[in-house]
Parts: structure tokens; sequence; C-alpha cells
């Protein structure tokens, strides 16, 4: 089942169905349970489970402080809560599929192969019980486009219960080298950005990195029959030992035959999944890099580009670069070392991965003094 958990003044006042909201009394008593069950409340959560109920209820939570108003959860019959929403949080995304057509050297989720078309439901009925005045939802896999008309079906209900936000997909755009698989999202033209992968200025080394031959003709197609439809675009690179060497010429490369992308995101290295049995072939010290990324973000934006750099900490890039940085990790992913204490830029650096150890981590990072920004 899932919930979308409010406090009682916020379930009797906003226009979520009744019957899918768990209403938070963990900080309330003497309310009457059997008033909530006539009106059609469809559970309660409570601190501990002494109490009666005519309502199924939820109670004696491990960790109780994950679980707050605003937010929707998955439970199930053993028990176990899953946080499918969270209201506040920095980023919220829905998880479409397991599977990929491509096995990218630094996959932080790895794919398996199994029948999870049960989640096309399951964000069906999620987008029903989502802030309404969310600015933007991810989708993310595995590869979201292997649903098929599934996706359809979710862009769809997305219009229907979410018609103000924006939402970011995250896709490798193979599929859509065909021409009349992106038609099928023509009704989702605007209000989805395809966040597509380009690692090189050639196939070479694009195709080594997503492992997959003929891959970067078909993401390039794809790419442009999206925009042929006048679908938002936005390009990204994961930087690491085998894309860092023609980051330069990636971003004339973007510059000349993707001029339809309306952002481009230089994102460093999550240390998750096949990223770490692959360290040997991937890592490379930020700082090894930093010029060189400096240059071709700036190449990118002189140009009229919208570029952001992603997951990589302000004191290990050069002072140009820092306005490009944004706050990207996940605030559930997202930690600082012990070399960070007494930063002045901590509020506006993302960090770390809380996977990243130190094996992970630049030897260039430390606190950046008042003296240092002069």
């Amino acid at each position: 089942m899932l919930y979308k958990v409010l406090s009682l003044a916020d379930a009797l006042s906003q226009d979520f169905p009744l019957s899918k909201v768990m209403v938070d009394l963990r900080s309330l008593d003497g309310v009457d349970l059997d008033a909530l069950g006539s009106i059609g409340a469809g559970a309660i959560l409570r601190v501990d489970g002494d109490l009666a109920s005519p309502l199924p209820m939820l109670h004696s939570l491990t960790m109780p402080e994950v679980v707050a108003s605003g937010d929707v959860i998955r439970v199930h019959p053993s028990g176990q809560v899953n946080v499918l929403y969270r209201r506040g949080a920095n980023a919220n995304t829905l998880f479409a599929t397991e599977r990929c057509n491509s096995r990218c050297l630094m996959c932080s989720q790895p794919p398996h192969e199994e029948d999870d078309s049960w989640r096309i439901g399951e964000m069906i009925d999620l987008l029903q019980l989502i802030d309404h005045d969310l600015p933007v939802l991810g989708i993310t896999g595995g590869e979201p486009c292997l649903l098929g008309e599934g996706l359809v079906e979710v862009l769809r209900a997305a219009k229907r219960y979410l018609p103000n936000t924006v939402l970011h997909i995250l896709t490798n755009g193979r599929l859509f080298s065909d021409r009349a698989f992106v038609r099928s999202f023509d009704q989702a033209a605007g209000q989805v950005v395809w966040a597509v992968p380009v690692y090189s200025d050639n196939a070479i080394d694009h195709d080594y990195v997503v492992q997959a031959d003929g891959a970067f003709n078909e993401t390039l197609n794809g790419l442009h029959n999206l925009a042929e439809r006048g679908h938002r675009v936005e390009i990204r690179c994961v930087l690491h030992r085998q894309t860092v060497h023609r980051l330069r010429e990636l971003a004339d490369f973007a510059y000349w035959n993707l001029p339809f992308a309306e952002h481009v995101a230089l994102m460093g290295l999550e240390p998750m999944g096949y990223a770490r049995s692959n360290r040997d072939v991937l890592w490379i010290d930020q700082l090894e890099y930093a010029d060189t990324l400096n240059q071709a973000a700036a190449y990118l934006w002189r140009r009229g580009i919208a570029v952001s750099i992603y997951n990589i900490p302000l004191c290990v890039l050069p002072d140009q670069a820092r306005p490009f940085a944004r706050k990207s990790i996940s605030d559930w992913k997202n930690v600082f070392a012990p070399e960070c204490q007494g930063c002045t830029l901590q509020d506006s650096c993302c960090g770390f991965f809380r996977s990243a150890g130190d094996g992970w981590r630049s030897r260039g990072i430390q606190p950046v003094g008042l003296r240092a920004i002069a």
C-alpha cells in the first residue's frame, strides 16, 4: 500500500484522496478514530500500538524521524516501510526499472534483467500523492525507456496530476533513434527534460564507456530526433579517466552538433556499483583535470549554453570554475569530510557522496578561508 502521510489538519484541508492518506497522530491524543474511519481516512500513524484502532495503524517505527508529514510511503505487510517521496528534500526521483541496454563502466545502479513492469502502476499511484507544487521530479533507472508504452502512461499521468512539475528523465537516449518511438512521447514535449549522456566526441570512446557497440550513433540520432519533435534536452558527461582526456573536444562537439541542448552537466563520479569494481580504469584525482574542466565549462558558457558542474567540491576547482558548481548531491547521500571543518564555502559546496571514502577523494581537499577567496 502507498500512503500520503499528513497531519490531521492537512488531511482535512488538502485534496489528496482520504482513502490514501495516513493521518499522523504522533503528536496528538484524544482523536476520535471512529470519526476518522467514517470520513474515509486510509490509516493512522502513531508512536506506539497500545490503542485499539478501527483503521490500519503503523506504529513503533525504528527510526521515526525518517517519516514526516507530506511524505509518501510504501508499507509492506511485513511492516517494512519505504519512503518514496519526501516533502522538502532537495531531490525526489521515481525509480522506473532495473533493466538497461547499456553496461556503463561507472554505473552506480547496476542493472538486473527482471520483469519489474509492476513499477509502472506504482509510479502512477505515487504521482497522485506527490505535492502539486513540486517544481522538479526525476525519473531514473536502469533505462526508463525500456518501459516503452508503460513510460508513455506514466508521463500521461504526470501531465494529469502534476501539470506544473518539470520531469527530469535520465536516459541513454539510444531507443530514441527510432522516430516512431519518439513520436509516442509528443504529449510530454515541454514538460520533460531528457538528460542524455554523451561521453566523448567520438564513437570509440563513448561506446567503450557504455560497453555497447553502436551506442554513440544511436544516442546522437536519438538526440536529434527528440529535438526535431520539440523536446527539451540536457547533455551529461560523467568525469573520470576515460572521459576527461577528450573533455575540451566534447564541449566543442556539443556546441557544433547539439546546439539545441539547453544545459550541459559535467559530473563527478559517484563511487557505487560498477564504479567500485572498475576503479583502476576510472579513478583520476580531480586536481588533474580541474583546469580542463574549467576550460570546457567556460567554452560552453561563452557560447550561450547553460553549464553546470556537479559532484565536485569547490576547493579543487579553479576560482573561475566555481560559479558553475552546484550543490548537486541528494541530501540523503551527502556528507562532508573532516578536512571541511572551518571552510567558508561549505554552505554552497556539494561536499561528497556518502559512499566516497578516502580512496575516492582528491588530495586537494582543504578548507577555503577568507584570504583564499580574496
